[in-house]
């Protein structure tokens, strides 16, 4: 399951989205809106997206970790517009038969959203903004403190 929306996102209806009776985990990540950045006050986000392809990075993100980790269900919801502190902006669900892949799994696919999904946000100071930058070099390859990009044919 995919989900990218102004509405407000809730974690127990996108966990609910990837439970079942085979399924000894459920890991779900919550990214939230922080109060500050590097010693400055952020008063609130702003996110944007380009649909179409952020659509499609999240499916060849979620076809990734089926390869990878087969028997998962997955779910990724990210919320656009205006966020204030403390707003959920993201959420990532895994459903997995073990606890160990589950939270690999939720590592993975948080490390490439930042890197490919053309997601941006922008954070509102006292005083100005800021753009934030949030993807990588695409062809950036992780070793063991990351994720190892996956080509799908």
């Amino acid at each position: 399951m995919i989900e990218i929306t102004t509405d407000v996102i809730y974690p127990d209806s996108v966990a609910s989205k990837v439970a079942n009776a085979s399924h000894g985990a459920v890991v779900t990540f919550l990214g939230t809106t922080r109060n500050t950045t590097a010693d400055r006050k952020v008063l609130y986000l702003e996110y944007e997206a380009y649909r179409p392809m952020a659509d499609n990075q999240l499916e060849l993100i979620i076809r990734e970790i089926n390869l990878k980790w087969p028997g998962m269900k997955i779910a990724i919801s990210h919320r656009l517009g205006h966020l204030d502190i403390g707003d959920i902006s993201l959420i990532v669900a895994i459903g997995s038969p073990h606890r160990a892949n589950a939270f690999s799994a939720c590592s993975y696919a948080i490390d490439r959203i930042k890197q490919i999904v053309p997601i941006w946000k922008k954070e509102f100071f006292e005083g100005g903004e800021v753009w934030v930058g949030s993807q990588e070099d695409m062809s950036l390859k992780h070793s063991k403190d990351g994720p190892t990009t996956i080509t799908i044919p």
